[in-house]
Protein backbone atom coordinates (compact mmCIF):
# COMPACT_ATOMS: atom_id res chain seq x y z
CA UNK A 1 0.00 0.00 0.00
CA UNK A 2 1.22 3.52 -0.80
CA UNK A 3 2.97 5.12 2.21
CA UNK A 4 0.99 8.34 1.91
CA UNK A 5 -2.27 6.39 1.85
CA UNK A 6 -1.18 4.52 4.97
CA UNK A 7 -0.51 7.84 6.69
CA UNK A 8 -3.85 9.29 5.64
CA UNK A 9 -5.69 6.20 6.91
CA UNK A 10 -3.81 6.45 10.21
CA UNK A 11 -4.54 10.13 10.64
CA UNK A 12 -8.11 10.40 9.43
CA UNK A 13 -9.65 7.03 10.19
CA UNK A 14 -7.81 5.46 13.12
CA UNK A 15 -7.18 8.69 15.04
CA UNK A 16 -10.77 9.87 14.68
CA UNK A 17 -12.19 6.48 15.65
CA UNK A 18 -10.08 6.29 18.79
CA UNK A 19 -10.85 9.93 19.66
CA UNK A 20 -14.59 9.31 19.44
CA UNK A 21 -14.21 6.14 21.49
CA UNK A 22 -12.88 8.38 24.25
CA UNK A 23 -9.22 7.34 24.29
CA UNK A 24 -6.95 10.16 25.57
CA UNK A 25 -5.04 12.05 22.90
CA UNK A 26 -1.58 10.94 24.03
CA UNK A 27 -2.48 7.24 24.03
CA UNK A 28 -4.28 7.61 20.69
CA UNK A 29 -1.20 9.08 19.02
CA UNK A 30 1.00 6.39 20.55
CA UNK A 31 -1.22 3.50 19.40
CA UNK A 32 -1.71 4.81 15.86
CA UNK A 33 1.96 5.79 15.53
CA UNK A 34 3.24 2.43 16.78
CA UNK A 35 0.85 0.33 14.67
CA UNK A 36 1.51 2.49 11.62
CA UNK A 37 5.28 2.22 11.96
CA UNK A 38 4.94 -1.52 12.53
CA UNK A 39 2.89 -1.88 9.33
CA UNK A 40 5.17 0.29 7.20
CA UNK A 41 8.53 -1.07 8.46
CA UNK A 42 8.45 -3.98 10.90
CA UNK A 43 7.62 -4.83 14.50
CA UNK A 44 11.29 -5.08 15.46
CA UNK A 45 12.06 -1.70 13.90
CA UNK A 46 9.06 -0.15 15.61
CA UNK A 47 10.14 -1.45 19.02
CA UNK A 48 13.77 -0.43 18.53
CA UNK A 49 13.16 3.04 17.13
CA UNK A 50 10.42 3.95 19.57
CA UNK A 51 12.34 2.73 22.62
CA UNK A 52 15.46 4.59 21.46
CA UNK A 53 13.51 7.80 20.80
CA UNK A 54 11.71 7.66 24.14
CA UNK A 55 14.96 7.03 26.01
CA UNK A 56 16.70 9.85 24.16
CA UNK A 57 13.88 12.28 24.98
CA UNK A 58 13.12 11.39 28.58
CA UNK A 59 16.73 10.96 29.65
CA UNK A 60 17.26 14.67 29.04
CA UNK A 61 17.70 16.59 32.28
CA UNK A 62 16.09 19.64 30.69
CA UNK A 63 12.69 17.95 30.59
CA UNK A 64 12.34 18.66 34.32
CA UNK A 65 11.52 22.24 33.33
CA UNK A 66 7.85 21.20 32.94
CA UNK A 67 7.09 20.02 36.52
CA UNK A 68 9.20 22.86 37.97
CA UNK A 69 7.26 25.67 36.31
CA UNK A 70 3.95 23.89 36.93
CA UNK A 71 4.82 23.53 40.63
CA UNK A 72 5.73 27.22 40.81
CA UNK A 73 2.30 28.11 39.44
CA UNK A 74 0.41 25.86 41.83
CA UNK A 75 2.35 27.09 44.84
CA UNK A 76 1.36 30.63 43.89
CA UNK A 77 -2.22 29.48 43.33
CA UNK A 78 -2.59 27.73 46.70
CA UNK A 79 -0.80 30.49 48.62
CA UNK A 80 -3.29 33.13 47.47
CA UNK A 81 -0.85 35.24 45.46
CA UNK A 82 -3.53 35.62 42.79
CA UNK A 83 -6.02 36.95 45.32
CA UNK A 84 -3.59 39.65 46.45
CA UNK A 85 -2.93 40.61 42.84
CA UNK A 86 -6.64 41.00 42.24
CA UNK A 87 -7.06 43.01 45.43
CA UNK A 88 -4.35 45.43 44.31
CA UNK A 89 -5.77 45.79 40.81
CA UNK A 90 -9.27 46.24 42.21
CA UNK A 91 -8.21 49.06 44.52
CA UNK A 92 -6.44 50.92 41.71
CA UNK A 93 -9.01 50.64 38.90
CA UNK A 94 -12.14 49.17 40.50
CA UNK A 95 -13.89 52.57 40.58
CA UNK A 96 -13.82 52.88 36.78
CA UNK A 97 -16.77 51.72 34.65
CA UNK A 98 -15.96 48.07 34.05
CA UNK A 99 -13.17 48.48 36.57
CA UNK A 100 -13.68 45.11 38.26
CA UNK A 101 -13.37 43.35 34.91
CA UNK A 102 -10.28 45.43 34.05
CA UNK A 103 -8.82 44.57 37.46
CA UNK A 104 -9.40 40.89 36.70
CA UNK A 105 -7.47 41.14 33.41
CA UNK A 106 -4.66 43.07 35.13
CA UNK A 107 -4.40 40.48 37.88
CA UNK A 108 -4.54 37.68 35.29
CA UNK A 109 -1.62 39.25 33.44
CA UNK A 110 0.51 39.42 36.58
CA UNK A 111 -0.49 35.99 37.88
CA UNK A 112 0.21 34.44 34.47
CA UNK A 113 3.79 35.70 34.82
CA UNK A 114 4.38 33.11 37.55
CA UNK A 115 1.80 30.50 36.55
CA UNK A 116 1.89 28.67 33.23
CA UNK A 117 -1.60 27.18 33.51
CA UNK A 118 -4.68 28.78 31.96
CA UNK A 119 -7.06 26.78 34.15
CA UNK A 120 -5.24 27.74 37.37
CA UNK A 121 -5.28 31.40 36.30
CA UNK A 122 -9.00 31.30 35.46
CA UNK A 123 -9.86 29.44 38.67
CA UNK A 124 -7.82 31.78 40.87
CA UNK A 125 -9.25 35.00 39.46
CA UNK A 126 -12.74 33.61 39.05
CA UNK A 127 -12.94 32.63 42.70
CA UNK A 128 -12.32 36.20 43.84
CA UNK A 129 -13.64 38.25 40.90
CA UNK A 130 -16.97 36.61 40.12
CA UNK A 131 -18.50 37.25 43.60
CA UNK A 132 -17.34 40.89 43.46
CA UNK A 133 -18.76 41.45 39.98
CA UNK A 134 -22.01 39.80 41.04
CA UNK A 135 -22.13 42.08 44.10
CA UNK A 136 -21.86 45.21 41.93
CA UNK A 137 -24.39 43.85 39.41
CA UNK A 138 -22.11 43.28 36.48
CA UNK A 139 -23.72 41.71 33.45
CA UNK A 140 -23.04 37.97 33.64
CA UNK A 141 -21.86 38.00 30.02
CA UNK A 142 -19.08 40.43 30.91
CA UNK A 143 -18.11 38.80 34.20
CA UNK A 144 -18.00 35.22 32.91
CA UNK A 145 -16.34 36.22 29.63
CA UNK A 146 -13.66 38.21 31.45
CA UNK A 147 -12.74 35.36 33.79
CA UNK A 148 -12.72 32.70 31.06
CA UNK A 149 -10.66 34.69 28.55
CA UNK A 150 -8.38 36.34 31.09
CA UNK A 151 -7.20 32.88 32.06
CA UNK A 152 -5.82 32.35 28.55
CA UNK A 153 -3.08 34.85 29.32
CA UNK A 154 -1.46 32.00 31.27
CA UNK A 155 -0.91 30.19 27.96
CA UNK A 156 0.99 33.07 26.31
CA UNK A 157 2.85 34.77 29.16
CA UNK A 158 5.95 32.82 30.21
CA UNK A 159 6.45 30.47 31.94
CA UNK A 160 3.77 28.82 29.78
CA UNK A 161 3.47 25.04 29.66
CA UNK A 162 2.30 25.30 26.03
CA UNK A 163 5.44 27.26 25.08
CA UNK A 164 7.61 24.65 26.83
CA UNK A 165 5.91 21.83 24.92
CA UNK A 166 6.37 23.66 21.61
CA UNK A 167 10.04 24.23 22.41
CA UNK A 168 10.62 20.58 23.30
CA UNK A 169 8.72 19.22 20.31
CA UNK A 170 10.31 21.55 17.73
CA UNK A 171 13.77 21.66 19.35
CA UNK A 172 13.66 25.45 19.55
CA UNK A 173 15.16 27.53 22.37
CA UNK A 174 12.70 27.63 25.27
CA UNK A 175 14.42 30.80 26.51
CA UNK A 176 13.79 32.60 23.21
CA UNK A 177 10.21 31.34 23.08
CA UNK A 178 9.65 32.58 26.65
CA UNK A 179 11.05 36.00 25.81
CA UNK A 180 9.07 36.10 22.58
CA UNK A 181 5.83 35.54 24.48
CA UNK A 182 6.12 38.54 26.82
CA UNK A 183 5.05 41.36 24.48
CA UNK A 184 2.28 39.31 22.77
CA UNK A 185 0.82 38.51 26.22
CA UNK A 186 0.87 42.20 27.13
CA UNK A 187 -0.72 43.06 23.77
CA UNK A 188 -3.45 40.49 24.33
CA UNK A 189 -4.15 41.86 27.82
CA UNK A 190 -4.41 45.42 26.47
CA UNK A 191 -6.88 44.32 23.79
CA UNK A 192 -8.98 42.56 26.44
CA UNK A 193 -9.05 45.76 28.50
CA UNK A 194 -10.02 47.81 25.43
CA UNK A 195 -12.82 45.33 24.77
CA UNK A 196 -14.16 45.85 28.30
CA UNK A 197 -13.94 49.64 27.98
CA UNK A 198 -15.79 49.62 24.64
CA UNK A 199 -18.53 47.32 25.98
CA UNK A 200 -19.05 49.52 29.03
CA UNK A 201 -19.12 52.66 26.87
CA UNK A 202 -21.80 51.13 24.65
CA UNK A 203 -23.82 49.85 27.62
CA UNK A 204 -22.82 51.28 31.05
CA UNK A 205 -24.98 48.62 32.76
CA UNK A 206 -22.52 45.99 31.62
CA UNK A 207 -20.00 47.05 34.27
CA UNK A 208 -21.10 49.62 36.87
CA UNK A 209 -18.29 51.44 38.64
CA UNK A 210 -17.23 50.12 42.03
CA UNK A 211 -16.42 52.15 45.16
CA UNK A 212 -13.40 54.44 45.28
CA UNK A 213 -10.49 53.66 47.56
CA UNK A 214 -8.10 56.05 49.24
CA UNK A 215 -4.51 56.54 48.12
CA UNK A 216 -3.38 54.94 51.38
CA UNK A 217 -5.37 51.78 50.62
CA UNK A 218 -3.93 51.70 47.13
CA UNK A 219 -0.38 51.85 48.46
CA UNK A 220 -1.06 49.15 51.05
CA UNK A 221 -2.09 46.76 48.26
CA UNK A 222 1.20 47.05 46.35
CA UNK A 223 3.24 44.43 48.30
CA UNK A 224 1.00 41.75 46.76
CA UNK A 225 2.05 42.94 43.31
CA UNK A 226 5.73 43.43 44.11
CA UNK A 227 6.30 39.81 45.19
CA UNK A 228 4.86 38.46 41.90
CA UNK A 229 6.83 40.95 39.79
CA UNK A 230 10.02 40.18 41.73
CA UNK A 231 9.69 36.43 41.06
CA UNK A 232 8.99 37.04 37.36
CA UNK A 233 11.89 39.47 36.95
CA UNK A 234 14.28 37.11 38.74
CA UNK A 235 13.29 34.10 36.63
CA UNK A 236 12.98 35.81 33.23
CA UNK A 237 15.85 38.21 33.94
CA UNK A 238 18.09 35.31 34.89
CA UNK A 239 17.20 33.57 31.64
CA UNK A 240 17.78 36.74 29.62
CA UNK A 241 21.26 37.46 30.96
CA UNK A 242 22.27 33.81 30.84
CA UNK A 243 22.44 33.34 34.60
CA UNK A 244 20.04 30.36 34.47
CA UNK A 245 19.18 27.58 32.09
CA UNK A 246 15.39 27.02 31.77
CA UNK A 247 15.59 24.16 34.28
CA UNK A 248 17.58 26.26 36.76
CA UNK A 249 15.15 29.13 36.25
CA UNK A 250 12.26 26.80 37.09
CA UNK A 251 14.02 25.58 40.22
CA UNK A 252 14.80 29.17 41.25
CA UNK A 253 11.18 30.17 40.66
CA UNK A 254 9.90 27.30 42.80
CA UNK A 255 12.35 28.12 45.59
CA UNK A 256 11.54 31.85 45.60
CA UNK A 257 7.79 31.25 45.42
CA UNK A 258 8.04 28.78 48.29
CA UNK A 259 10.06 31.27 50.35
CA UNK A 260 7.46 33.99 49.76
CA UNK A 261 4.58 31.70 50.69
CA UNK A 262 6.32 30.47 53.84
CA UNK A 263 7.44 33.96 54.88
CA UNK A 264 3.90 35.30 54.53
CA UNK A 265 2.49 32.16 56.21
CA UNK A 266 -0.13 31.75 53.50
CA UNK A 267 0.74 28.24 52.35
CA UNK A 268 -0.89 25.51 54.44
CA UNK A 269 0.11 21.86 54.55
CA UNK A 270 -2.99 20.96 52.56
CA UNK A 271 -2.07 23.66 50.03
CA UNK A 272 1.44 22.23 49.70
CA UNK A 273 0.13 18.68 49.22
CA UNK A 274 -2.41 19.96 46.69
CA UNK A 275 0.34 21.80 44.78
CA UNK A 276 2.46 18.65 44.55
CA UNK A 277 -0.51 16.47 43.59
CA UNK A 278 -1.73 18.82 40.85
CA UNK A 279 1.82 19.21 39.55
CA UNK A 280 2.11 15.43 39.21
CA UNK A 281 -1.22 15.24 37.38
CA UNK A 282 -0.43 18.03 34.92
CA UNK A 283 3.16 16.90 34.35
CA UNK A 284 2.11 13.30 33.70
CA UNK A 285 -0.54 14.52 31.27
CA UNK A 286 2.03 16.58 29.37
CA UNK A 287 4.57 13.71 29.35
CA UNK A 288 1.94 11.33 27.95
CA UNK A 289 1.22 13.87 25.19
CA UNK A 290 4.94 14.22 24.46
CA UNK A 291 5.33 10.42 24.35
CA UNK A 292 2.43 10.08 21.94
CA UNK A 293 3.79 12.91 19.80
CA UNK A 294 7.23 11.25 19.54
CA UNK A 295 5.78 7.93 18.37
CA UNK A 296 3.23 9.51 16.05
CA UNK A 297 5.88 11.85 14.64
CA UNK A 298 8.06 8.88 13.71
CA UNK A 299 5.13 7.31 11.86
CA UNK A 300 4.44 10.53 9.96
CA UNK A 301 8.11 10.90 9.08
CA UNK A 302 8.31 7.43 7.52
CA UNK A 303 5.18 8.15 5.44
CA UNK A 304 6.77 11.47 4.33
CA UNK A 305 3.43 13.27 4.73
CA UNK A 306 4.93 16.38 6.47
CA UNK A 307 7.45 16.84 3.64
CA UNK A 308 4.84 16.31 0.93
CA UNK A 309 2.51 18.82 2.60
CA UNK A 310 5.35 21.35 2.79
CA UNK A 311 6.31 20.80 -0.86
CA UNK A 312 2.69 21.10 -1.96
CA UNK A 313 2.19 24.33 0.02
CA UNK A 314 5.34 25.89 -1.43
CA UNK A 315 4.17 25.10 -4.97
CA UNK A 316 0.83 26.86 -4.51
CA UNK A 317 0.55 30.21 -6.36
CA UNK A 318 -0.50 32.09 -3.22
CA UNK A 319 1.42 34.18 -0.65
CA UNK A 320 2.75 32.27 2.40
CA UNK A 321 0.43 34.18 4.72
CA UNK A 322 -2.61 32.81 2.91
CA UNK A 323 -1.41 29.32 3.76
CA UNK A 324 -0.73 30.48 7.32
CA UNK A 325 -4.31 31.75 7.59
CA UNK A 326 -5.54 28.32 6.49
CA UNK A 327 -3.34 26.60 9.09
CA UNK A 328 -4.61 28.90 11.84
CA UNK A 329 -8.19 28.20 10.77
CA UNK A 330 -7.51 24.48 11.17
CA UNK A 331 -6.19 25.12 14.69
CA UNK A 332 -9.24 27.23 15.50
CA UNK A 333 -11.62 24.51 14.34
CA UNK A 334 -9.56 21.76 15.97
CA UNK A 335 -9.61 23.60 19.29
CA UNK A 336 -13.42 23.53 19.17
CA UNK A 337 -13.63 19.75 19.03
CA UNK A 338 -10.72 18.51 21.16
CA UNK A 339 -8.28 19.61 23.84
CA UNK A 340 -6.25 22.52 22.44
CA UNK A 341 -2.88 21.32 23.77
CA UNK A 342 -3.56 17.80 22.50
CA UNK A 343 -4.45 19.12 19.05
CA UNK A 344 -1.32 21.26 19.01
CA UNK A 345 0.93 18.33 19.91
CA UNK A 346 -0.84 16.18 17.32
CA UNK A 347 -0.39 18.63 14.45
CA UNK A 348 3.05 20.13 15.10
CA UNK A 349 4.84 17.29 13.21
CA UNK A 350 2.91 18.39 10.10
CA UNK A 351 2.48 22.13 10.44
CA UNK A 352 5.82 23.15 11.95
CA UNK A 353 7.86 21.79 9.01
CA UNK A 354 5.33 23.54 6.77
CA UNK A 355 6.01 26.85 8.49
CA UNK A 356 9.75 26.39 8.15
CA UNK A 357 9.37 25.52 4.46
CA UNK A 358 7.43 28.76 3.98
CA UNK A 359 10.33 30.70 5.50
CA UNK A 360 8.74 31.75 8.77
CA UNK A 361 10.94 32.52 11.78
CA UNK A 362 10.63 29.51 14.13
CA UNK A 363 10.30 31.62 17.29
CA UNK A 364 7.66 33.88 15.74
CA UNK A 365 5.80 30.88 14.31
CA UNK A 366 5.88 29.10 17.67
CA UNK A 367 4.33 32.11 19.41
CA UNK A 368 1.67 32.44 16.68
CA UNK A 369 0.73 28.79 17.26
CA UNK A 370 0.65 29.49 21.00
CA UNK A 371 -1.68 32.45 20.46
CA UNK A 372 -4.15 30.44 18.40
CA UNK A 373 -3.96 27.62 20.96
CA UNK A 374 -5.30 30.05 23.59
CA UNK A 375 -8.55 30.20 21.64
CA UNK A 376 -9.01 26.46 22.18
CA UNK A 377 -9.42 27.10 25.91
CA UNK A 378 -12.43 29.39 25.35
CA UNK A 379 -14.13 28.01 22.24
CA UNK A 380 -17.14 25.74 22.82
CA UNK A 381 -17.95 22.97 23.20
CA UNK A 382 -14.68 21.74 24.83
CA UNK A 383 -13.06 25.00 25.99
CA UNK A 384 -11.83 24.08 29.46
CA UNK A 385 -11.96 27.62 30.84
CA UNK A 386 -15.68 27.81 30.08
CA UNK A 387 -16.33 24.91 32.43
CA UNK A 388 -14.05 26.39 35.08
CA UNK A 389 -16.34 29.44 35.12
CA UNK A 390 -19.42 27.22 35.20
CA UNK A 391 -18.03 25.37 38.22
CA UNK A 392 -17.32 28.66 40.01
CA UNK A 393 -20.70 30.21 39.12
CA UNK A 394 -23.28 27.41 38.70
CA UNK A 395 -26.09 29.97 38.46
CA UNK A 396 -24.79 31.23 35.10
CA UNK A 397 -26.18 29.19 32.20
CA UNK A 398 -23.53 27.41 30.15
CA UNK A 399 -25.07 28.94 27.02
CA UNK A 400 -24.48 32.41 28.45
CA UNK A 401 -20.86 31.54 29.19
CA UNK A 402 -20.43 30.25 25.63
CA UNK A 403 -21.78 33.53 24.24
CA UNK A 404 -19.79 35.67 26.67
CA UNK A 405 -16.41 34.85 25.15
CA UNK A 406 -17.43 36.05 21.67
CA UNK A 407 -16.41 39.64 22.50
CA UNK A 408 -12.95 38.52 23.55
CA UNK A 409 -12.43 36.01 20.74
CA UNK A 410 -12.51 38.99 18.38
CA UNK A 411 -9.77 40.66 20.45
CA UNK A 412 -7.68 37.46 20.33
CA UNK A 413 -7.99 37.24 16.56
CA UNK A 414 -7.03 40.92 16.22
CA UNK A 415 -3.93 40.29 18.35
CA UNK A 416 -2.87 37.42 16.05
CA UNK A 417 -3.39 39.63 12.98
CA UNK A 418 -1.26 42.36 14.57
CA UNK A 419 1.54 39.87 15.30
CA UNK A 420 1.41 38.63 11.71
CA UNK A 421 1.64 42.19 10.35
CA UNK A 422 4.28 43.24 12.89
CA UNK A 423 6.42 40.16 13.70
CA UNK A 424 8.93 42.48 15.41
CA UNK A 425 6.62 42.49 18.44
CA UNK A 426 7.50 38.83 19.01
CA UNK A 427 11.13 39.00 17.93
CA UNK A 428 12.17 42.24 19.67
CA UNK A 429 13.19 40.82 23.06
CA UNK A 430 14.65 37.49 21.75
CA UNK A 431 16.77 39.52 19.30
CA UNK A 432 18.48 41.16 22.29
CA UNK A 433 19.60 37.73 23.50
CA UNK A 434 23.09 37.00 22.20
Amino acid sequence: MNLVLVGIIGIIILLLVLFFLGMPVGFTMAVVGFCGFWYVVSLKAALNVISADLWFTFSKYGLTVIPLFVLMGYLAFNAGIGERLYDAAYKWVGHWPGGLAIATIGADELFAAICGSNTATAATMGAVALPQMKKYRYDTRLSSGTVATGGTLGVVMPPSVVIIVIGLQTEQSIVKLFLGGILPAILLGILFVLTIIILCRINPKFGPAGPKTSFKEKMKSLPGVIEAIAIFVLVMGGLFVGLFTPTEAGATGVFCTFLVTVATRRLTWSGLISSITETLKVSCMVFVLVTGAIIFGRFLAVTRIPFLVADFAISLPVPPFVILAFVLLIYLIGGCVMDALGFLVLTIPIFFPLGMALGFDPIWYGIILTMVTTLGAITPPVGVNLYVVKALAPEIAIGTIFKSVSFFVVASIISIVILIIFPEIVLLIPALLR
